[in-house]
């Protein structure tokens, strides 16, 4: 496996672990509306800033998922003209 691949997998596992992150915040959020701290109109406003990132980072995993599999697709043609 190439440097190339395994930095993206490592880039994956980041992005992962950032949505996780950002899931635990949206509960958080959720935990101060329901002990009225928040209002709703501002509880909507962070949700959705927070679903957006998620989103974000859910596309990006996607674009990196295709890199890897470009990659691994050339490397397996480089290995079939040796």
């Amino acid at each position: 496996m190439s440097f190339l691949i395994k930095r993206l997998e490592k880039n994956i596992a980041r992005c992962e672990k950032e949505i996780e992150k950002i899931r635990k915040k949206i509960e958080d959020l959720e935990k101060e509306f329901k002990a009225n701290k928040i209002t709703k109109a501002k509880f909507n406003i962070k949700k959705r800033k927070y679903e957006d990132r998620i989103n974000a980072l859910n596309a990006r995993i996607r674009v990196i998922r295709g890199g890897i599999v470009r990659e691994r697709k050339r490397e397996e043609e480089k290995a079939e003209e040796k």
